[in-house]
């Protein structure tokens, strides 16, 4: 059996002091949003809690799907290094980015630069940041994709291009005629609808032409605190579940459910692969974890009956 966790959306806080020339960009509208809401909400020591509990599950490799900063400053960026490096090896524990590490144009570079430890592949190339980077171990092979680019005031869209996509389908190929269980890495959901459109990832039919060519086992993404699931489909009519995720540091009381991390339980082999989903949510009695549900992430009725043959 394999053992995965996923989660996403740490908005590490607080901000840093910032100063007049930091704030004449699109930090701006972040800075007054990040005081009227997000301070109240990202609070206290929820994200520490959860790592605490996720890390307790000795999972065999842990996750995380974007949004470790806020604005991203130099400052930000410098401190999710010594926060990254705090709780566990980079080999353990691979990272993509979201649009808050992307905040301002050359900051996603500068993010690049400190993380890369957590977002290189097993080749050790980091040139260019060519994604997707591919990590594999023992039988699960994680591959990281990234939508992070820096967009103007008011936007938090997400881009996945033409290069990116045909680098990944061919990557999905290979793994998954290797026997490989693929777990796909995004910080935007690549599902239409799935958050508002200035939020939305760009791309998305893209992402879907590489997915039914390539193949994987699981999708997983952050960006828009939520726990869902969705179903794309793969190659020879598979369902491939895409999985959504709380932001790590949202307490309770705000209008998003409070923070939560996903835990995989992977078992099988290549063609009957089985996923044991359990959810695990910040616990108001108790002030920390607790587990919350379980399921076998298997296809809902209505997409096996469509891609039943006609009579």
């Amino acid at each position: 059996m394999m053992t995965l966790t996923h989660f996403s959306d740490a908005h590490l806080g607080p901000l840093p002091d910032m100063s007049f020339r930091e704030l004449l960009s699109k930090r701006v509208t972040g800075y007054v949003n990040w005081q009227r809401n997000r301070r109240k909400q990202l609070f206290g020591n929820t994200l520490e809690l959860l790592i605490e509990d996720m890390l307790d599950q000795n999972p065999d490799h842990v996750v995380m799907t974007g949004d470790l900063v806020n604005l991203a400053t130099n400052t930000e960026i410098e401190a999710a290094e010594v926060w990254l490096r705090s709780f566990a090896d980079p080999a353990l524990v691979s990272v993509v980015p979201g649009n808050h590490d992307a905040y301002v144009p050359g900051a996603i570079n500068r993010a690049y630069a400190a993380w890369k430890p957590w977002m290189t592949g097993d080749d050790g190339r980091f040139d260019d940041h060519d994604f997707p980077y591919v990590r594999i171990r023992g039988e699960m092979a994680i591959i990281g994709l990234s939508t992070a680019t820096a967009t103007p005031p008011f936007m938090a869209s997400g881009y996945f291009g033409s290069g990116q996509a045909r680098r990944f389908a061919t990557l999905a190929k290979k793994l998954g005629e290797q026997g490989l269980f693929r777990v796909v890495l995004i910080h935007h959901p690549p599902i239409r609808g799935a958050t508002a459109n200035y939020k939305r990832m760009i791309g998305i039919r893209r992402f879907a032409a590489a997915l039914h060519l390539g193949g994987a086992e699981l999708v997983l993404h952050g960006h828009t605190h939520l726990d869902t699931i969705y179903w794309l489909a793969g190659p020879k009519g598979a369902a491939i579940p895409v999985v959504g995720v709380a932001s790590a540091s949202q307490g309770h009381g705000g209008h998003k459910p409070p923070a939560a991390y996903n835990l995989f339980k992977i078992t099988g082999e290549a063609g009957a692969w089985r996923i044991d989903h359990e959810r695990h949510r910040l616990d108001g009695a108790s002030e920390g974890f607790a587990f919350e549900n379980s399921a076998v992430l298997a296809p809902p009725a209505f997409v096996e009956k469509r891609r039943a043959p006609r009579r």
